[in-house]
């Protein structure tokens, strides 16, 4: 497990790699943010932003998303993973924002989760991104980066790993360090074929090293 000074070490050359590191779900308002959020499960934001495209267009409001069949909304989510499921916690959540809401998205995570289809992840992407409430929001990415460095152990469940990373990053960092953990995990240290070679961090993670170690041997 990496100390202090060295989690400090990470999170300044992460900056220095991924200073502009954002949420790369495309949305206009927190209502936009929540569907595209609830979408990307098990799916790429490349994919997601490719559907919403369109969806975004036919449908503005939650009463748009009730005023379809559940089938023509499936079609329209087709090409993603567990499109019915999804469709399904889409109307779900559409008419309790309606009906419990006023048709506003909530600002807390408390409050978030309680949406249909809505997990503690999504909840903490929204409530960041939109409402600029601090939050770490652990995805493959963020898991799979702060147990290869030694942020956590790799037994930690996702809820741990979330901990584990509020008590070790100031809160005012957690929003930016989740956005650049999430770059350096999509585009750097990549889950087939991390860039162990080049990178700046290797001196500090066991397991880029290991790697290293098993290509060379």
């Amino acid at each position: 497990m990496l100390n202090k000074a060295q989690i400090r070490y990470c999170l300044d050359t992460m900056a220095d790699m991924f200073p502009e590191a954002h949420c790369e779900l495309n949305h206009d308002n927190p209502f936009e943010l929540v569907i595209a959020v609830l979408l990307s499960a098990q799916c790429t934001d490349a994919l997601v932003n490719k559907v919403t495209k369109d969806l975004f267009q036919k449908y503005k409001t939650p009463e748009d998303y009730l005023a379809v069949p559940l089938e023509e909304l499936q079609q329209d989510i087709r090409s993603i993973g567990l499109f019915r499921n999804k469709a399904k916690n889409i109307q779900k959540l559409c008419r309790m924002l309606i009906e419990d809401r006023g048709g506003e998205v909530p600002r807390t995570q408390e409050e978030l989760v309680k949406l249909p289809g809505v997990g503690r992840k999504t909840a903490n992407v929204v409530a960041s991104v939109a409402f600029g409430v601090p939050a770490i929001a652990v995805d493959t990415h963020v898991e799979r980066v702060s147990k290869r460095l030694g942020f956590c152990r790799w037994k930690d469940s996702v809820t741990e790993v979330e901990e584990t990373l509020m008590r070790k990053i100031p809160k005012e960092e957690w929003s930016v360090t989740h956005h650049r953990l999430i770059f350096f995990g999509r585009y750097h240290c990549k889950a087939q074929s991390p860039q162990c070679e080049i990178c700046p961090l290797l001196d500090l993670c066991r397991e880029g090293q290991k790697r290293m170690k098993r290509r060379s041997g």
